[in-house]
C-alpha cells in the first residue's frame, strides 16, 4: 500500500475493500490526513502527444502562430500542478516546494515528465499527473491548426501513455 492507504501500482490487488474515498454507506468523503506526519514526497508521471512529423518540426524549429509551444506548455503544466486540488474533488490543497518539467521532442511525438516535490501529509502523484495532461493539452491548443484535417478532425493527434513513473517518500527520524 501507498502513504495515504492506496494499493501500489502494479500490486495485484485492486483494493475495493481500502477504498480510502468512501465511508462505510458508499459516501464520498475527503481522507482526513490530520494525523499523519509531516514528510517529504515526490511523485513523477510522464505522458506524450502523437503529432505529424511536419508540426513536430514546426514546434522544433519555434514556428508556431500561436507562440513558443514548450514555454507556454511549461506554464500551464506548472499552474496546474499548482490548482489540482480545485479540480479533483478529494484532493488536499498541499504546499507544493518544487515543479521540474523535461520535455523529449522526438519525430512524431512529444514526450513531458512532470516531477512535483512537496513537504506534507499526503502524496503529490495527482498534481504530477494534471501536470502532464495539461501540459499536454496545452502543447494541443498551440499546434490544433496544423494537426486538423480537411474535416476539422484530428485524426492521427492523441495524447497517450499517461502514468505514474515514480513515488517517493522519506519518512522522518
Amino acid at each position: 500500500m501507498t502513504d495515504d492507504g492506496a494499493d501500489e501500482p502494479g500490486s495485484g490487488n485492486t483494493g475495493d475493500a481500502d477504498l480510502t474515498h468512501t465511508d462505510e454507506s458508499g459516501d464520498v468523503q475527503m481522507v482526513d490526513v490530520g494525523d499523519k506526519p509531516d514528510t517529504a514526497r515526490r511523485a513523477e508521471a510522464r505522458g506524450e502527444i502523437r503529432l505529424s512529423p511536419s508540426t513536430v518540426d514546426a514546434v522544433r524549429g519555434d514556428d508556431v502562430g500561436k507562440g513558443d509551444v514548450l514555454a507556454t506548455a511549461r506554464v500551464g503544466a506548472v499552474q496546474a500542478v499548482k490548482h489540482t486540488w480545485e479540480t479533483i474533488p478529494m484532493c488536499h490543497q498541499i504546499p507544493i516546494t518544487n515543479v521540474d518539467t523535461d520535455f523529449a521532442v522526438r519525430d512524431d511525438r512529444i514526450a513531458l515528465t512532470v516531477a512535483v516535490e512537496t513537504t506534507g501529509k499526503t502524496g503529490c502523484e495527482m498534481e504530477a499527473l494534471e501536470g502532464v495532461t495539461t501540459g499536454l493539452n496545452v502543447v494541443w491548443d498551440m499546434v490544433k491548426a496544423a494537426e486538423k484535417d480537411a474535416d476539422g478532425g484530428y485524426p492521427d493527434t492523441r495524447i497517450t501513455d499517461v502514468e505514474v513513473v515514480a513515488k517517493e517518500k522519506s519518512v522522518p527520524e
